[in-house]
């Protein structure tokens, strides 16, 4: 079993900063890579940025250039650094980590959610 926890999210005013934080626990073989969903009230959950293990980085057109991740890789954790955050950036926020779990066996795991709010 994997589990994935988050924390971070909270109220921020708009131009603000906040930084996400994920750590994976549990039976982790290899980790292919770690990114970051936002599901916006009434919207489909969409990607927000990834980071692959070989050091790729992707980040929705959105985002770029306001929106940092990173990687732990020792502890098995990433962080997803946002900042001149706009009201169009209130979300739920998730991490996602697509790993292995032994040699043959792969999936797809999920955080909790955390709550990213931005008004004055």
């Amino acid at each position: 079993q994997v589990q994935l926890v988050e924390s971070g999210g909270g109220l921020v005013q708009p131009g603000g900063s906040l930084r996400l934080s994920c750590a994976a626990s549990g039976v982790i073989f290899r980790i292919v890579s770690m990114a970051w969903y936002r599901q916006l009230p009434g919207k489909e959950r969409e990607l927000v940025a990834s980071k692959t293990s070989d050091g790729g980085t992707n980040y929705a057109d959105s985002v770029q250039g306001r929106f940092t991740i990173s990687t732990d890789n020792v502890n098995n954790a990433v962080y997803l650094e946002i900042g001149s955050l706009k009201a169009e950036d209130t979300a739920i926020y998730y991490c996602n980590v697509r790993l292995y779990s032994d040699y043959a066996h792969w999936g797809d795991y999920w955080g909790q959610g955390t709550h990213v709010f931005v008004s004055s």
